[in-house]
């Protein structure tokens, strides 16, 4: 299908979300790829992560960019070569990218209830808040949590950081749609801007490096 949902978070940041339906020839027919992407997309066994793959390079192209104009660093981390940041996220049949002028972050997770045989692995501070009372609520929030830490962790792309460890997000609420977060890392305390939406069963979650005041 065309562009599912357009997201403007503020007057220099926007995401762009993709329902996959689409074959992978048709996407692939309506894309242009550099040599090295199409090797990547090649090398790739499960056609859901093609198709997931593809439909993100459709978002670029949605934006007025190409393929060519993404790169990746040492890391794995996207960018373009100008002023703009991007992040990039997928899962089961759905791809968002969130572009900005500011440093962004982003993810997208089905809400299952995986995520509570999970979540030890990466809750902590945030056990206080949580409500236990309601497993599909609980769910709900675990979701968050976890997209909030990805997105964070997309933004600062830096070996070593534990989600359990070094990254807490502050007590929130489903119906707010937004909270904080920080990391803490290596004698650094880094503040973070979490934002949260709903999508069907999904859970999207971008977040923004809150600039340091002087």
């Amino acid at each position: 299908m065309p562009l599912y949902q357009t997201i403007q978070c503020n007057a220099t940041t926007k995401i762009l979300v993709w329902k996959i339906t689409e074959s992978y020839e048709e996407l692939f027919s309506k894309v242009t790829l550099k040599e090295q992407t199409q090797i990547r997309l090649s090398g790739m066994k499960s056609e859901l992560h093609q198709r997931a793959f593809l439909s993100v390079r459709m978002l670029i192209q949605e934006v007025g960019f190409t393929d060519h104009d993404l790169h990746y660093d040492e890391f794995g981390k996207p960018h373009f070569d100008c002023q703009h940041h991007i992040s990039i996220t997928h899962s089961h049949h759905f791809a968002a990218i969130i572009i900005s002028l500011e440093t962004v972050g982003i993810d997208v997770e089905l809400q299952r209830d995986k995520i509570l045989r999970i979540a030890d692995k990466f809750v902590e501070t945030e056990t206080s808040y949580l409500n236990t009372q309601n497993s599909s609520d609980l769910v709900r929030e675990l979701t968050v949590i976890w997209g909030a830490k990805e997105a964070i962790f997309k933004i600062r792309n830096e070996k070593g950081i534990s989600f359990k460890d070094h990254i807490q997000v502050e007590a929130f609420s489903l119906d707010e749609n937004q909270t904080h977060a920080s990391l803490h890392f290596e004698g650094l305390i880094k503040d973070f801007e979490v934002n949260y939406v709903e999508i069907e069963n999904f859970t999207l979650v971008y977040a923004f490096e809150k600039r340091e005041s002087f």
